[in-house]
């Protein structure tokens, strides 16, 4: 035989010393209360679980106690719930409960039952007579006419004297088929519900298993194993005992589905008894039936169901309620540091306009930062905005293009564009005389080649810092929606005026390039003298070599090819002399885009951080369209939302301490 779990024999341990106060004689009777011993201490602490219930709690993130009634349809799960309330449930084909089923046992001393039905943010009252029919109206109502099935909850309140102080939630029996007006899913959708309900760790599994059948195989068994392995918060209660009796204590003997919480075998209602009759009767069954009789008495009846039932729930709730107390003032104090973190809602000019120079000074700072100083402390793992790197990146690029385009390439046709263009500045002077309008013809030609490219960068380079700028503004008007757009709308246009300004600026910049040749750089003369020393072997091999060489070497260039210049033998000397001067004086062209185009960047970056971009947004601001300072009293309908929904989420929590702190205190005084 297999050992019992030590939860299982703890619980029946405890349960030992009480039973005798719920033990029926057949023979007697029957009008006391189902349990009454610990009516008066479970109370309290029920009605706290219920009012944090009734508050939605739960939607905190916070797990209550709650029983949940499972069972397989069939089981004889409602009989069960009948007994312990005293009312009479919905009965038909098929599945009755259709919506989960909150059940709320209060025992008072009124002779006079009171039934409520709690759904949809109404309250009816009804009657034992007319319980059933109120029930299934209301799930009507819940779930839609049909056989449908809703996870919206229904809640029934049963004042009345003599039943347990409990509160159940009663899902929909487990089926595998569905029947005609039925969804094809609704087996998923049945388990998706109990899935819902028994997951958390403070769900008590009240599993009904019909006598009848093997355990192992039922459905509910599986469900309630998916989630509670060991068992330890699952208690199962056996079903109709009187048609199955045979084999029924090995059955919850040998527990060979771990029920930590134990086993309970009680007797169904049979027919038109009254629950009184109902009970007798199963007290003479376990009594003096000759297996069922075998079976210890701590584990059978509907009263020992009962006091177990309360029992669980009663230290549950007791265990539990330090840890609900914590989460609680945990989402207190998370609720407290997000409102905090939303914008202050401003209710003067004077307010806003403080908020608007604060918001101001971080952006520019922020700018100053990334732009300037070169600190990514705000974004340090967005390469993107480390700007100053990205910057330094964009120019050598830029210097690259430069240097690698078709008018930086020296030996291509080697002479033969100085050659042509000395032709056609013949006049008639004295020989030997480099005509100036030659280089200047060439010069023109290069800058007007490579015109494309500081204009192209320039358009790249504003587009990237109008990128980091739109960041840092959205970063720091986040909470602000009446200035995004306005921001939005203001680094848009700055960012056209400055491109506009700088393409100006690098056409002017190209324009005085192409006007004249001049540079007082000491390196013009310096390269000039080194080239033209190569002149006269290169022209020698051109002109006297005997193996009439196809190439000829010339240091810093390699290896020129040369037969087409031997046409040319009156201009090579000049040709020469004009394609060293421009190879000399293109060096400085180059390096000054490159050089003149860092300093504009750093120039203009700077007024636009420190002077342009506040001016721009102030204008922006005041224009009819951006509804002046006034529009930051607003507040967005986003930031309007989370304020709202905390600040109700901290109203609900702080109900939920008061309805805690007096129960906390009756735990710990014991009364």
């Amino acid at each position: 035989m297999k050992k019992k779990s030590s939860t299982s024999s703890q619980a029946q341990e405890e349960d030992s010393s009480s039973l005798a106060l719920v033990q029926v004689d057949p023979n007697e009777p029957i009008n006391a209360p189902i349990v009454s011993s610990y009516n008066d201490r479970i109370r309290p602490l029920l009605d706290a679980v219920d009012r944090l219930r009734n508050l939605m709690v739960m939607d905190e993130g916070i797990e209550l106690l709650t029983i949940v009634v499972v069972g397989d349809q069939s089981s004889g799960k409602s009989s069960v719930l009948e007994s312990l309330a005293g009312i009479s449930l919905p009965r038909g084909q098929g599945i009755c409960t259709r919506v989960p089923l909150i059940m709320r046992l209060q025992h008072h001393p009124n002779p006079e039952p009171k039934l409520l039905l709690e759904f949809n943010g109404k309250v009816v009252e009804t009657d034992e007579n007319n319980i059933s029919q109120a029930i299934n109206t209301a799930t009507d109502e819940i779930a839609g006419n049909g056989k449908g099935i809703s996870n919206a909850p229904l809640t029934l309140v049963v004042k009345k004297k003599g039943v347990p102080d409990l509160t159940m939630v009663d899902l929909p029996g487990i089926t595998r088929v569905p029947v005609h007006g039925q969804p094809e899913n609704i087996y998923d959708q049945i388990r998706d519900i109990i899935m819902e309900y028994i997951q958390p760790e403070a769900s008590i599994i009240l599993n009904v298993l019909s006598a009848t059948v093997d355990f192992p195989t039922c459905e509910s068994i599986r469900m309630s194993q998916s989630v509670d392995k060991t068992g330890e918060r699952t208690l199962a209660v056996v079903t109709k005992a009187d048609k199955a009796p045979e084999g029924l204590l090995e059955k919850v003997t040998a527990d060979d589905v771990n029920i930590g919480l134990g086993y309970v075998c009680v007797r169904n209602r049979i027919g038109d008894e009254s629950y009184e009759e109902a009970r007798k009767e199963e007290a003479r069954l376990f009594a003096g039936h000759p297996l069922l009789s075998k079976i210890d008495k701590s584990i059978v009846g509907i009263p020992v169901l009962a006091q177990k039932l309360v029992q669980i729930q009663a230290s549950s709730i007791a265990r539990n309620l330090p840890e609900i107390v914590k989460k609680i003032n945990d989402k207190v104090n998370f609720n407290l540091t997000e409102l905090n973190k939303l914008p202050k809602h401003m209710s003067s000019v004077a307010e806003a306009m403080t908020a608007f120079m604060r918001i101001i000074g971080f952006v520019k700072e922020s700018l100053r930062k990334i732009l300037l100083r070169g600190e990514f402390d705000e974004y340090p793992n967005n390469k993107r905005m480390h700007c100053t790197a990205r910057l330094v990146e964009m120019l050598n690029q830029y210097n690259d293009e430069l240097h690698k385009c078709a008018e930086s390439d020296h030996i291509r046709d080697f002479l033969m564009d100085e050659i042509r263009n000395l032709e056609e500045a013949k006049e008639i002077s004295l020989p030997n005389f480099l005509p100036r309008g030659s280089f200047l013809t060439i010069l023109q030609g290069k800058v007007n080649g490579i015109s494309c490219i500081p204009i192209g960068f320039v358009d790249k380079l504003w587009d990237y810092v109008g990128e980091v700028l739109n960041t840092v503004l959205m970063h720091h008007v986040e909470d602000y929606y009446q200035l995004q757009l306005s921001a939005r709308r203001a680094g848009h246009n700055l960012i056209a005026k400055m491109k506009e300004r700088s393409l100006n600026w690098m056409m002017e910049v190209v324009d005085m390039e192409k006007l004249t040749d001049y540079t007082c750089n000491p390196e013009f003369l310096s390269e000039w003298n080194k080239l033209m020393a190569q002149k006269d072997s290169f022209i020698h091999g051109i002109l006297h070599d005997e193996n009439r060489p196809f190439k000829v070497n010339l240091d810093g260039f390699g290896e020129i090819e040369v037969e087409h210049l031997r046409k040319y033998p009156h201009l090579l000397h000049q040709a020469f002399d004009l394609k060293m001067r421009m190879i000399a004086y293109w060096k400085i062209v180059l390096m000054r885009l490159v050089d003149s185009m860092a300093l504009h960047l750093q120039h203009t970056v700077f007024n636009l951080v420190n002077k342009d971009l506040e001016m721009e947004i102030v204008t922006e601001l005041m224009t009819p369209h951006g509804g002046g300072i006034e529009r930051l009293m607003e507040e967005s309908p986003s930031v309007a939302t989370k304020r709202s929904k905390l600040t109700g989420s901290l109203k609900k929590l702080q109900e939920c301490k008061g309805v805690l702190a007096n129960i906390m205190d009756s735990v710990a005084y014991g009364e």
